[in-house]
């Protein structure tokens, strides 16, 4: 069921808006619900979903207590390109 939906937003937003969904082919009100939709479905689930192989890796590795991955990064990385 559909609903209206009043905004108050600065003119020339409204108009760079109504081009771009113009240029899309898609009416302004479902670019915006699709950007709403978006947005809480991002908020529902805050974990990234792992493919089967990383679920499969994801604790095969530990680090030293007192490893600096940033310092071993840059020397790797520091042997490799200079």
């Amino acid at each position: 069921m559909n609903t209206k939906l009043t905004l108050t937003i600065e003119r020339s937003v409204i108009e760079k808006a109504k081009k771009y969904a113009k240029d899309k082919e898609r009416s302004l009100s479902n670019l915006i619900e699709n950007y709403l939709k978006a947005l809480t479905k991002e908020s529902e689930s805050n974990e990234i979903e792992l493919t089967p192989i990383v679920k499969s890796l994801k604790g095969s590795f530990t680090a030293p207590k007192n490893f600096d991955y940033k310092k071993e990064l840059s020397k790797r990385l520091s042997d490799k390109y200079l």
